[in-house]
């Protein structure tokens, strides 16, 4: 049984704008192995309400999909041990 999902990822744009597509490569895909994406909602670089690590910048990431229910706790896990990703939160709709 597959359940909808939203994936908010905010990446540091202090590696530069080849980084953080090298990062959107891998989560997308990482998403679509194991589940389907419905809608990819990129934002862009915005400035953040506060400093993360430093950071005034990220670059926004929306991802909806499907997937199975394990999946965004693996998701959220591989996001946490990724240098460049400043903030993951996937809640399900």
């Amino acid at each position: 049984m597959a359940n909808k999902y939203e994936a908010c990822l905010i990446y540091s744009v202090a590696g530069g704008e080849e980084k953080v597509n090298e990062l959107k490569d891998k989560f997308a895909t990482l998403i679509a192995e194991n589940g389907t994406v419905v809608n990819v909602d990129d934002w862009g670089k915005r400035k953040l309400a506060y400093l993360i690590n430093d950071e005034a910048e990220g670059y926004y990431v929306f991802t909806t999909f499907e997937s199975a229910p394990e999946f965004p706790a693996e998701l959220e896990r591989i996001a946490g041990i990724t240098e460049g990703v400043l903030r993951v939160m996937t809640t399900r709709k």
